[in-house]
Parts: structure tokens; C-alpha cells; sequence
């Protein structure tokens, strides 16, 4: 590993180490062992990617109030500082600022295999057992309700609708967990992805029969 790499693992891991379960250390680091192992089954420019990974979330709009663009031009200047050349730092900075999910009606902008390594290893995070407890995990944080059984799920059509949605946890899933799954983008990703998009629709229909006492399948 190059000093770069090191200088950026050991600042991301202090910097997240406090932050709540859905977006702290363990997060990063399973987003970037998820790229790497990607990577290696997928090829692609492994320094961008790892690098992209540690640094996807430096600066999430939902913990910088409200900067939707921050996180690529914090990335940037983080690892100019730290001895990246222009071009790298240019290419970290553009994956960082094309990753983020921006709506159930919202294309994903598609332009290169880093791009998509990055971006599936963060949306598999987003999905499976530990997305399920990610999402109850980020709603608690924010005082959201497990659910509101009369306020029903949207499709967001723009990047400002989705991050001003403040819905319940389980209308998350509809929102955008259970469309990840066919948004993956390299061939590794969508294999991983399937089976965690079936324990999530097993998880909600469990919910569903629990939240409504249905007797003639509690026992």
C-alpha cells in the first residue's frame, strides 16, 4: 500500500469513529473491502477505487447540513494535501460526487468501471441484513417513526424531493433499498445483491405480519 492510501485509511477511520451505526467506521470499511473484492473480480484502476471508497461519504449532506455537493471538493482537497496528483484527486472527487442515490425516478449517471465498483459496493452496504439494520439504525437517529401505516411510499422524481423526504424507516425500502438491486452494475454486484434483496422482502413481510397481529401466522 502507497503512503497515500495509509494517510487517507488512518484519516477516515479516526474521523468516523464517533458517528452513529448507519454511516460510521464499520461502514467505510466494509464499502471498501466490498470495492476492492469487486475490483478484483472485475478489474478496473484499484488505487481511484479504494481511495473513492475511504472517501465516499467525507462529507454527507446528511451530516454537513445539507451541502449536497461538499463530499467531492472536501475529497479533492484531502488528497491534494496529502501528496495525490491533480488527475487522481480529479478522478476520486468525480466518482464521490456521482455516487449518491438521488431518487427512485432519477437516472445514474454512467461513465466509467470505477464509477459503478464504488457505487455497487455502497448500494450492497445499503441492502441484506446489515442494510435492513442501517436504515432502522439512521431513522432512530433522526426520530422517525418504524412506520406509519397511513402515510404511503413515493417515487422521487428529483435529487431536492428525495433528501427533503423525512417518511418512515419501512417506506425507505420502497423509496430506494428494494430498487437497488436492479441498479447494480457490474456482474459481481448483481449476484451479491440478489440474495440480499430476498432477505429484505422475507424482513418485510415478517414486519408487516407482526405490525398487524395476523394469528393465522404467528404461530
Amino acid at each position: 500500500m502507497s503512503n497515500l492510501h495509509d494517510s487517507i485509511y488512518n484519516l477516515v477511520k479516526e474521523r468516523f469513529s464517533d458517528l452513529e451505526g448507519s454511516h460510521d467506521w464499520f461502514h467505510i470499511e466494509r464499502v471498501y473491502k466490498m470495492a476492492t473484492y469487486i475490483q478484483s473480480q472485475e478489474g478496473g484502476p484499484l488505487e481511484t477505487i479504494q481511495l473513492a471508497a475511504l472517501l465516499h461519504d467525507i462529507s454527507d449532506h446528511k451530516y454537513n447540513g445539507g451541502d449536497f455537493n461538499a463530499g467531492s471538493s472536501v475529497a479533492e482537497e484531502l488528497l491534494l494535501n496529502h501528496g495525490a496528483s491533480t488527475l487522481l484527486a480529479k478522478e476520486v472527487a468525480d466518482i464521490i460526487s456521482k455516487i449518491s442515490f438521488k431518487g427512485a425516478l432519477v437516472e445514474d449517471k454512467k461513465d466509467h468501471l470505477a464509477l459503478s465498483i464504488v457505487r455497487d459496493a455502497d448500494r450492497l452496504d445499503a441492502i441484506g441484513a446489515i442494510g435492513i439494520a442501517r436504515a432502522f439504525s439512521y431513522g432512530g437517529s433522526r426520530n422517525r417513526p418504524l412506520f406509519s401505516p397511513e402515510v404511503n411510499p413515493t417515487l422521487h422524481s428529483s435529487q431536492e424531493d428525495y433528501f427533503k423526504s423525512k417518511s418512515h424507516t419501512v417506506n425507505h425500502f420502497y423509496e430506494k433499498l428494494l430498487l437497488l438491486k436492479d441498479r447494480m452494475e457490474t456482474s459481481t454486484a448483481k449476484k451479491i445483491a440478489a440474495k440480499r434483496h430476498d432477505l429484505m422482502l422475507d424482513f418485510l413481510d415478517a414486519f408487516k405480519q407482526e405490525w398487524e397481529l395476523d394469528f393465522s401466522k404467528i404461530e
